[in-house]
Order: C-alpha cells, then structure tokens, then sequence
C-alpha cells in the first residue's frame, strides 16, 4: 500500500524529470533553428559588399538564443532609409521571411516536444 505523501511525492519527481526533458529538447530545438536561420540569413542577406552577409551571428544566453548581425543597421537594409538627397532607399526584405519560418517551425517542435 502506497501512501498519500509517497504518491504525491512520485507524481512530482516525474513531472520534474518530464520538465527537464522537454526543457532539454526545446534548447536544442533553439540551437538548431538559430542555426539554421543564420546560414539561411547569410545566403539571402544583400551582397553589396559581403561583410554584412558574413555578420551573422548566433549568440546564447542563458535560456535564449539570438540572431544578430555583428552590423547594428540592419533596419535600414530591411526597411528601407532616407538619402541625403531627400530620396529613398526601397527596402531589401531579407530578415521577415526568415524569422516567420523558424518562428512557426519552433512553435511546431515545441509543441511536438510537449507532446512526445
């Protein structure tokens, strides 16, 4: 015969080892789509002068992972800019299409790690 306590206390340390194991699944879920998503970002980035392109970066912290380009005026590329001679410099989308993929194949791999 199991007691109340016993009972309570091996339901919590299984939802504790389940916890860690989707925790575990979806960090490398992360490091893989942050991956993905820099070579991806690499390819597709504007080519002018080849240092942006190779300025991708995929950067851990703590429970996170963040793409970056190590060129902090990526916005401008992808939205466009003002000249100097009052016109404009249309838009290189080449960030948007990337981040809507790995955002909803991440959310796809999370809930497929919640679920196995």
């Amino acid at each position: 015969m199991v007691s109340i306590n016993q009972l309570n206390n091996e339901i919590m340390r299984q939802l504790n080892i389940y916890t860690n194991d989707v925790q575990e699944k979806i960090k490398v879920s992360q490091e893989e789509l942050g991956k993905e998503a820099v070579k991806e970002l690499k390819s597709s980035s504007p080519k002018d002068t080849g240092d942006y392109r190779k300025g991708w970066r995929l950067k851990k912290e703590k429970d996170r992972v963040i793409v970056h380009n190590i060129n902090p005026l990526t916005h401008l590329l992808e939205k466009g800019h003002a000249n100097r001679d009052g016109g404009r410099t249309p838009p290189q989308v080449h960030i948007a299409p990337v981040e809507e993929r790995v955002v909803g194949e991440f959310i796809e791999l999370v809930e497929s790690d919640i679920q196995s």
